[in-house]
């Protein structure tokens, strides 16, 4: 069996690793938990004292702060991809169906470097980003994916929902509560007021503020896999509808409510829909039997290329969430039970929008099938050509921000300084 055919066999077929992959397993956990306790004990010394004094100024301070861990941390995904498991992107670009870019712009999205190396994407920094879930490696591909949009630094402004009880578990949890992640008991009746609240809060913050926002959502909810499949089709059947192929059939409250919550507060919010398809998976087989963040980054068998379809969708004019011409933008939510137009969302705008979303869901699929028939997401011989980008970082002083080194350097220095 060659090295380079073990990403296409399952984790279970493939021979026992080397010595040398566990070698490699003990440095990566050792350079990642290294960067991570210098990324929390970076919040917890330096940044969390600004945020307990009574001024703006030290309030600005503390979130800039956490704006530059949240990017370290950002630079770290790329920088351990780098390292332990080379990879690169194959971006491609819808131009027929839902969320269609026009040909014409295609060529001032790319951006390249001296070298012709791309190493952008010109894109909306505003947006909710969606796609569909295979493993749990998802997150950190779409985390890599905002680095290389806009030279504007997303992955610094980068939002996602956790578990509630992932919040204290140490430094990992305490880090992600100071990224301002959004927590929830996954008990909707709880959950739906609070995420309209935070959601409409950062909004409302990022248009003020001028700044990129990112809120990364996966509408399937969980994985594709040998138990959640049966429940996709027993939900189709019941519904009467056609199940899906490749992925799941999507839950729409969710994003429904998040698109509702983010619209009002910031007028130019787009969504950007991406379908990743990973080389070496079979038509209907389960991506974690082929790619596991163990496998990927123990194991260094890492998916050679991961393609990337993206749609793009202004959410104003494209997405149907319904009427909202009694949203109050200037202010959240409230966190009592009151009626508010964000959270309570008439039966017939819910449908609307569930029917747009399992259409766009229903051409993701048929996307992915094509693909794996013909290598290519478009029907059509002359669609938008893949954009390839390595997964490494641009600068080599990045590496220094993946490890969160600036902080503390600045704070000595600052320290020497006064202390003369």
């Amino acid at each position: 069996m060659s090295d380079s055919a073990l990403y296409t066999v399952p984790i279970a077929k493939r021979t026992p690793q080397s010595w040398l992959n566990t070698l490699r397993a003990i440095l990566f956990c050792v350079l990642f938990d290294l960067a991570c306790l210098m990324n929390n004990g970076s919040q917890f010394v330096f940044l969390l004292p600004f945020r307990m004094l009574p001024f703006r100024w030290s309030r600005r301070l503390y979130y800039k702060g956490i704006r530059y861990t949240k990017g370290s941390f950002g630079c770290l995904l790329v920088l351990m991809s780098q390292w332990f498991a080379p990879t690169k992107l194959a971006i491609t670009f819808e131009t027929q169906g839902k969320g269609r870019f026009n040909p014409e712009d295609l060529q001032s999205i790319v951006i390249k470097n001296e070298q012709g190396e791309v190493v952008a994407l010109d894109l909306p920094t505003k947006f909710v980003l969606t796609a569909n879930h295979q493993i749990y490696a998802d997150w950190w591909y779409a985390w890599c994916l905002t680095y290389f949009i806009s030279a504007r630094g997303v992955h610094r402004y980068i939002y996602i929902t956790l578990k509630k009880s992932l919040q204290w578990v140490p430094v990992v949890g305490w880090g992600m509560q100071f990224f301002n992640f959004i927590f929830l008991a996954r008990s909707w009746a709880s959950d739906r007021v609070q995420l309209a609240r935070q959601l409409a809060s950062l909004g409302k913050e990022a248009e003020k503020e001028n700044r990129p926002l990112c809120f990364l959502l996966y509408p399937e909810g969980t994985l594709v896999s040998k138990d959640t499949r049966p429940i996709s089709k027993k939900f189709a059947d019941k519904m009467g509808i056609s199940d899906m192929k490749n992925i799941l059939l999507p839950r729409s409250t969710g994003l429904h409510y998040s698109l509702r919550s983010l619209a009002p507060r910031v007028p130019k919010l787009h969504m950007i829909d991406i379908t990743v398809v990973y080389p070496g998976i079979p038509p209907m087989a389960y991506g974690q039997d082929y790619y596991t963040l163990r496998s990927i980054f123990f194991d260094g068998v890492p998916p050679p290329v991961i393609h990337m379809h993206l749609r793009l969708f202004n959410v104003t004019s494209d997405v149907p969430i319904g009427d909202l011409s009694e949203t109050k933008p200037a202010s959240a939510p409230p966190s009592s039970n009151n009626r508010t137009v964000e959270v309570d969302i008439p039966e017939k705008e819910k449908d609307v929008f569930d029917n747009w979303l399992r259409e766009v869901w229903l051409e993701k699929d048929a996307s992915i099938s094509r693909f794996h028939e013909t290598g290519s997401f478009d029907s059509r011989p002359n669609g938008s050509p893949a954009i390839e980008i390595p997964l490494r970082l641009r600068q080599r002083r990045q590496i220094l921000d993946a490890f969160c080194f600036f902080l503390p350097a600045a704070f000595a220095y600052l320290w020497g300084y006064f202390r003369r």
